[in-house]
């Protein structure tokens, strides 16, 4: 599989933005989707302030969201566009989050609904239609934004980027089967 990395981060930098610092968000201090708090277990220093966060670097950001988003869902074994699905969904959810409604949209139940991607998960998304796997795992994704606490004060924008995420998503999967 080709690495589609650099797309997918584009994508979900895009959807991050830059520097905010909303008292409604219990992330704190955010800058292109990286909080204070993942910036300072990433460098070891819990004595980082919010300057460290607003002058985050580009290697850095990639190399976060690679190590701890990317390859925590497996994305690079995952078929075209559900590794933009499940990965830009782990970066505002949390990768065992995003793993496990993967494994719903699979339809995987009970235990087997563990947030874990491996091999089970992965032949699982192979062997699916990308199309409609993408289509289920969009509205899972919604109704898990649905559930959050702070649906009202930031829901419109979870939706929308869901939305944003399946067109892009179903766009790299028809590329990819050439249709």
């Amino acid at each position: 599989m080709a690495d589609t990395f650099p797309k997918c981060l584009a994508f979900t930098l895009t959807q991050e933005g830059g520097f905010v610092d909303n008292p409604q968000d219990p992330g704190g201090a955010t800058n292109f989707g990286i909080t204070l708090g993942t910036l300072r277990g990433w460098l070891g220093d819990d004595a980082l302030g919010v300057e460290a966060i607003e002058n985050i670097s580009q290697p850095t950001v990639d190399a976060i969201y690679r190590a701890d988003y990317w390859n925590r869902v497996m994305a690079e074994s995952l078929p075209a566009g559900l590794d933009l699905m499940v990965f830009d969904h782990g970066v505002n959810a949390g990768p065992a989050v995003s793993a496990r409604l993967l494994q719903q949209a699979l339809d995987f139940t009970g235990a087997a609904v563990d947030g874990a991607i491996g091999p089970v998960t992965l032949k699982a998304a192979d062997a699916a239609d990308p199309l409609t796997t993408i289509a289920q795992l969009a509205a899972l994704q919604s109704a898990y934004y649905h559930g959050l606490r702070g649906y009202d004060a930031f829901g419109r924008g979870w939706l929308a980027r869901v939305e944003r995420r399946k067109e892009t998503a179903m766009a790299m999967a028809e590329t990819a089967s050439g249709t």
